[in-house]
């Protein structure tokens, strides 16, 4: 082990003389930041005002009574994803997780959706937003994939106006549009945002499944219609699987993409993660801890930043050693 870790240092940081010299001060500057941080961290930084908000910070205005649910839901969603990381698991993972995704909005639900808030919030918008924006996507890749001309204008349309505005443009329309048209059916703005969000989010994944498709050989699909094969059953049998493989850690990727654009919700009215900080930081006696709420919620960004990312290696290390 120290022998590898050695060879790693002498090879990636003292290679020659300028980068031993550039990893020298880089060393020193990082060194001299961390003892600075760690030391205001611990005896200048007040804390007490993260601990005495944090109900708001995690689950914003949801009823106190009614927090067990929460981590109930927080269990649920863990065990899904610590059950499709077992080997017997990978014929049913798209099925464990659509069970746990509609388990935790089954839980949380009751108290009302626009009660949702804090980290809360921004967690369930990103799983529902990412598991409801695949299955759109991969209908419009095939779409804008189609031999039908009709088909393929409208679902190219529809992806290129996607990705052609910002999302909270998309957001606010919609949240203000559907109230129009709907307007004996009382609906949350949660709800109302989260549509929003997918069919934004859909066009981008639209494009990763395309450029999967891309990826397959077209002499299997060839191959496949020689034996008599339908298009259809050559789409879903044949391409697809093989499409999604490849995306794979683009798709988990753009999970992340999704969490951080949680924060504009805001928009609409709802206080995600993001907007619970900065509502502390309203309270007059609370203006002078700025400082500790943004560096604990840079902290945890990150640390969920880091394991989504460490998850989407994981899988692209695991797909390369499958094809070998």
């Amino acid at each position: 082990m120290m022998a590898t870790l050695h060879s790693w240092v002498r090879r990636n940081l003292f290679a020659n003389a300028i980068d031993s010299i550039l990893s020298i001060l880089v060393v020193a500057v990082l060194g001299w930041l961390s003892v600075v941080l760690l030391r205001w961290m611990i005896w200048d930084a007040y804390w007490e005002r993260i601990y005495e908000s944090l109900r708001l910070l995690l689950i914003g205005l949801y009823p106190v009574e009614q927090t067990w649910r929460a981590w109930l839901t927080l269990a649920i969603l863990c065990t899904a994803v610590g059950a499709m990381q077992l080997p017997w698991s990978r014929r049913f993972g798209v099925a464990i997780w659509l069970t746990a995704c509609g388990a935790a909005v089954f839980v949380l639900a009751p108290p009302g959706l626009d009660r949702w808030g804090g980290l809360l919030l921004s967690i369930m918008l990103t799983v529902v937003v990412s598991t409801a924006s695949l299955p759109l996507g991969i209908l419009l890749a095939f779409g804008r994939a189609s031999r039908n001309p009709s088909l393929r204008a409208c679902c190219t349309g529809y992806i290129e106006v996607m990705r052609s505005v910002p999302l909270i443009l998309v957001v606010y329309w919609i949240w203000i549009t559907v109230p129009l048209f709907m307007q004996e059916v009382s609906i949350s703005s949660l709800a109302r945002g989260m549509v929003g969000y997918t069919v934004f989010n859909a066009a981008y994944v639209a494009e990763y499944v395309r450029s999967g498709f891309l990826a397959v050989p077209l002499g299997q699909r060839e191959a496949a219609r020689s034996l008599g094969m339908s298009d259809w059953t050559v789409a879903t049998e044949i391409v697809l699987p093989q499409a999604i493989r490849v995306v794979q850690p683009a798709l988990v990727g753009n999970v992340l993409d999704v969490f951080n654009g949680a924060t504009l919700v805001f928009i609409i009215g709802l206080m995600d993660f993001l907007r619970a900080g900065q509502l502390i930081l309203v309270d007059p006696t609370a203006s002078s801890q700025t400082n500790e709420v943004y560096l604990f919620m840079f902290a945890v960004y990150f640390v969920i930043g880091s394991a989504i990312t460490f998850g989407s290696r994981r899988m692209e290390a695991q797909m390369n050693r499958s094809t070998r």
